[in-house]
């Protein structure tokens, strides 16, 4: 969907009515520990893409339970909303979070090489070199 300043506006309208209803009004267990991160609403209000995040494990349960109550959604949206029409809702798992996971553990896995002195070049420095750092020593008594 093309999104526009006002579009992004409507939609974090959107995702704050629908955070208040999944909080407060939605007594459905399988909605526990579920994040709105993001939604975007057509230029016409008709249609909204919502993006919601769970454990990576409960992603059919959590889809399922949005899918349940959508018709309740959508009636406490049209009477909080005081937009003409109330959007249909497409509930979509965003799988960023778990990507930016799996990035941060491959980053705690740096390989021993990464650890090795380079110079400017990104060349390993010679570790039998006077000074690893590249100065020589030019007190030859010390």
């Amino acid at each position: 969907m093309k999104q526009t300043a006002a579009t992004r506006r409507t939609g974090e309208q959107l995702r704050e009515k629908l955070g208040y209803i999944l909080l407060f009004e939605i007594a459905d267990p399988r909605l526990d520990l579920v994040t709105l991160t993001g939604c975007e609403v057509s230029v016409d209000r008709a249609f909204a893409r919502v993006y919601v995040s769970c454990e990576e494990e409960r992603y059919d349960e959590v889809l399922e339970a949005l899918a349940d109550a959508k018709g309740r959604i959508r009636s406490f949206l049209a009477r909080s909303l005081d937009w003409r029409v109330t959007p249909e809702l497409s509930f979509k798992i965003d799988r960023s979070t778990d990507e930016a996971e799996r990035i941060a553990a491959a980053l705690k896995n740096v390989p021993e090489t990464m650890a090795v002195p380079k110079d400017e070049e990104g060349y390993p420095l010679d570790p039998e070199a006077p000074d690893a750092a590249g100065e020589k020593d030019d007190d030859p008594v010390a």
